[in-house]
């Protein structure tokens, strides 16, 4: 070829799927052939255009890789001859896809794969420091070779996005902007890693919050769980209030789209909360009391009937919630802005003795001093809601001389919790659907937060790429 030519360009068309890649080189250095040309490599060749020479590029595409369509006339004939014959090689299913100025040959892939076109998404982030939440068009994020990209269908709003989306003290603290939100969720692999072998595209997965270090005494031991080095999802890296999210394969897990419908199955993360906190007590038979009524502690009431407590009680300030607590089986609840003293409430609901076992989920300082003062002598307490700030409890009175059994608890244990949860919610032993207020789309999320603020919701599911009611 003739070292003077006026026009030197490349045409590069990606391929999907190694198989396809193959065979597509086969096919143009073949065609190549015919027309009397030398192929350069393997992976490339030359091609005559007008007397000008054009080198075509076939490389395996990434989600992170794109075409730009060719602008010279020679090159967009070249490109009708290549991509016509590789379609015809690729089968019938082989086809471009184009987005704005961006091309890719595609072959016979699943549908899924057609998110390798679309190069931004919508997010929900805590932009900058302050109150509040914003609705971007950010770039869809390109996973590491240990993460897979995940369409997003269903992600639910958590107590801790509202913290954030107030910007208190905890959050100010804790959270580096811009972040995108959003821990509990669910959808399909699109993308995977190059190191990653067990997650495959196409996977309707959900994700453990907890993204700990793999190498700590904790995480080597088997109490992943307590890893001093964990980072959550949308709270320390971006999580899933988006069309995409970009999760480390190594906290994936997959469900059963049969069994677990997406509105159901992001609700595995908080839901594996309530199930590792009732795991370490045996319930049945025995008297039970729930403080808080919020999302885990009506997931804390439905597992404790479910596993037989003989009387369960709870307690909270919301008529909402509290109305809640009795569809899940709470046999009594109180209204503790209306009773004079809680802890008697709860002896009088017990025929005059104490409750075996107190479950703490709401973190309010009043809460925590009433649970130690509603267990009997010799009964467990297990603490899981956060306080604002340090509660003083009388140790010698409300611990030592009661004879108790304090357990406080964090998370979900990895994995052993999951298998759990899925065990109760395939079988339909809990069923978490009378908790769900809610789904909206993304562009709704103002709305969502709101309701949440208002008391007059329990779980809000966000449906990012549609399918609301």
């Amino acid at each position: 070829m003739a070292s003077s030519c006026d026009l030197d360009e490349r045409l590069r068309i990606h391929v999907v799927g190694t198989q396809q890649l193959e065979l597509a080189r086969a096919a143009l250095r073949l065609h190549l052939a015919e027309l009397g040309q030398r192929s350069r490599a393997s992976e490339r060749a030359q091609h005559v255009a007008g007397a000008r020479a054009v080198d075509v590029d076939l490389v395996e595409e990434g989600p992170d890789r794109r075409v730009v369509a060719p602008e010279h006339e020679q090159l967009q004939s070249l490109e009708r001859t290549v991509v016509g014959l590789l379609e015809l090689v690729l089968g019938r299913g082989g086809r471009i896809l184009r987005r704005r100025d961006r091309i890719a040959l595609r072959g016979s892939v699943p549908p899924w794969q057609d998110d390798a076109a679309v190069e931004t998404m919508r997010a929900i982030r805590k932009r900058e420091s302050g109150p509040g939440l914003t609705l971007d068009e950010v770039p869809v994020p390109t996973p590491g070779p240990d993460e897979v990209l995940v369409r997003i269908e269903a992600a639910s709003i958590c107590g801790t996005d509202l913290h954030i989306q107030r910007w208190d003290q905890w959050s100010s603290e804790r959270v580096e902007p811009p972040l995108i939100l959003g821990h509990e969720l669910c959808g399909t692999v699109v993308a995977t890693g190059s190191s990653v072998r067990d997650i495959a595209e196409g996977d309707y997965v959900s994700a453990e919050s907890h993204v700990t270090c793999g190498m700590c005494f904790h995480c080597r031991t088997g109490k992943a769980h307590m890893c001093e080095q964990t980072q959550i999802l949308g709270v320390d890296r971006d999580g899933g209030f988006a069309d995409y999210a970009a999760i480390p394969a190594s906290v994936v897990w997959r469900n059963d789209r049969s069994k677990l419908p997406p509105e159901i199955a992001c609700l595995q993360e908080p839901f594996g909360n309530a199930v590792f906190a009732t795991s370490t007590q045996d319930l049945a038979g025995r008297a039970v009391a729930v403080l808080g009524c919020g999302p885990v502690g009506l997931f804390t009431i439905a597992i404790a009937k479910a596993f037989g407590a003989g009387r369960l009680f709870a307690s909270d300030h919301v008529p909402f919630r509290m109305e809640l607590a009795r569809t899940l089986g709470a046999d009594a609840v109180v209204n503790v802005d209306e009773a004079d003293d809680v802890p008697a409430w709860f002896v009088e609901q017990n025929e005059g003795n104490g409750v075996g076992v107190v479950f703490e989920m709401s973190g309010a300082l009043r809460a925590i001093e009433d649970a130690f003062g509603i267990v009997r002598h010799g009964g467990n307490v297990v603490l899981f809601g956060i306080p604002s700030r340090p509660a003083t409890i009388d140790i010698a009175e409300s611990l030592i001389f009661k004879n108790l059994t304090v357990s406080a608890v964090n998370g979900r244990e990895i994995w052993e919790t999951w298998y759990t949860t899925r065990w109760l919610l395939e079988h339909g032993v809990v069923d978490l659907r009378p908790l769900i207020t809610a789904e909206l789309p993304l562009e709704r999320h103002e709305e969502a937060f709101a309701l949440l603020e208002s008391g007059e919701a329990c779980k809000i599911v966000l449906r990012p790429n549609g399918a609301t009611p």
